[in-house]
């Protein structure tokens, strides 16, 4: 069995995808916090995560035309 890690096969994409993550949460209004967010709720993280994914299908769309 394998072990899963965080580590990013580009180490700058890190820095990068937590910034998308930041303004996805400034967008729907969840108040994210530098590190650890372990006290959001369900529904806040979900609705980053919501936020997230229909800003990269938009992004893809976009670069299709």
């Amino acid at each position: 069995m394998s072990k899963s890690s965080n580590k990013s096969v580009v180490p700058e994409a890190r820095e990068a995808l937590n910034r998308f993550k930041m303004e996805a949460a400034n967008e729907v209004g969840v108040n994210l916090k530098q590190g650890y967010n372990g006290d959001l709720t369900s529904r806040e993280a979900g609705s980053v995560g919501g936020q997230m994914v229909k800003k990269m299908i938009e992004s893809y769309e976009q670069n299709m035309r």
